[in-house]
């Protein structure tokens, strides 16, 4: 993604990839469409797992006393 880009929402991304699913299941796209369709729905979901990989490691933090953040652990 470029630096001058708006960065588009989780929300935002799926939606757009909802709609392009829908588009290839239809069958009534052209062949070269689908494809620019489909390498544009890998972008998306590669987008949408980053975000989701960051709000996990973030949600795994946890603050201690002293203000740092630690790993949240659970010990069985």
């Amino acid at each position: 993604m470029k630096k001058d880009e708006k960065e588009v929402s989780f929300e935002e991304n799926i939606k757009k990839l909802e709609t392009i699913v829908k588009e290839l299941e239809s069958g009534e796209i052209l062949l070269d469409d689908a494809i620019n369709k489909y390498n544009e729905a890998l972008k998306l979901a590669k987008a949408c797992d980053e975000k989701l990989k960051n709000a996990t490691t973030s949600i795994n933090k946890i603050m201690n006393e002293d203000g740092s953040l630690s790993e949240f652990k659970i010990e069985e």
